[in-house]
């Protein structure tokens, strides 16, 4: 298989500075697989990335939870690529729904800013998902698919791509896509990749799911084949991140 496993913990718009320190020491003190095994990333807010960079233990990285389309400048409010990677920050999320629903983010305007931060050397965690109505109408495949090919359109590269399916209606809701569900949507994505960015892109690109992923079900979701990780919201701010990152175990065992 080769993928390995990806566990990210999106901290969303949550923390202050002493909250942060205690996870960051919850995080230090745990015992988890070895990074050879799967890629721990966490993504605070702004804010805070700075602190968790001088604390937090060497062999997890770092995401931001978005940067701008392009070069910084007169643009109020915004945090360019550069700066992430003046600050040492490896990775960014792009793309999350909050994102795209809230703040009219565009697939367009997230497949500009995933080509853009991949051109300023970050890594990128690239969501796609749909809403409740979408997959009620039967429309799950064709949304995904869209917001993929607006990355696919402007990225040839994918090797610093990762894919996380979010389906939208699982956010934050309790709702979890079950086992199959994930999968459905993860080998259909697949299956696009290798039709659209080729089977190399497809084979080795990590489609990790998102949407109220817990220590509860994370297992049985790790042991589908075509599903490499998560991306943990809401739980990433609990012990059971730990948990959630020992689900990697699953991907050995099951090889």
């Amino acid at each position: 298989m080769g993928r390995k496993f990806f566990v990210g913990g999106n901290w969303k718009c949550n923390g202050t500075t002493d909250e942060v320190k205690k996870i960051v020491s919850m995080l230090n003190e745990a015992e988890v697989p070895s990074e050879d095994d799967v890629d721990v990333v966490v993504s605070p807010p702004f804010v805070f990335l700075p602190i968790v960079k001088s604390l937090l233990r060497p062999d997890f990285s770092i995401a931001a939870q978005n940067c701008w389309v392009r070069k910084g400048g007169a643009f109020t409010g915004e945090v360019s690529a550069e700066m992430l990677v003046n600050l040492g920050i490896p990775w960014v999320i792009l793309g999350h729904s909050e994102r795209r629903l809230l703040l009219n983010e565009s697939k367009e305007f997230v497949g500009d800013k995933v080509a853009y931060a991949l051109s300023q050397g970050l890594k990128v965690i690239a969501c796609v998902g749909e809403t409740l109505e979408q997959r009620e109408s039967g429309s799950t495949m064709a949304v995904v698919a869209a917001q993929t090919k607006a990355i696919a359109d402007r990225v040839l590269n994918w090797s610093n791509i990762v894919l996380a399916y979010e389906p939208v209606w699982a956010i934050g809701t309790g709702k979890v896509a079950t086992p199959a569900q994930a999968q459905e949507v993860h080998s259909e994505l697949r299956k696009w990749l290798h039709e659209n960015a080729g089977a190399e892109v497809a084979a080795t690109t990590r489609i990790v799911y998102g949407g109220s992923v817990n220590g509860a079900n994370c297992k049985e979701l790790a042991a589908k084949p075509d599903v490499d990780g998560f991306l943990v919201g809401g739980a990433s701010l609990k012990p059971e991140f730990i948990d959630i990152i020992k689900s990697s175990t699953i991907k050995k065992s099951s090889v």
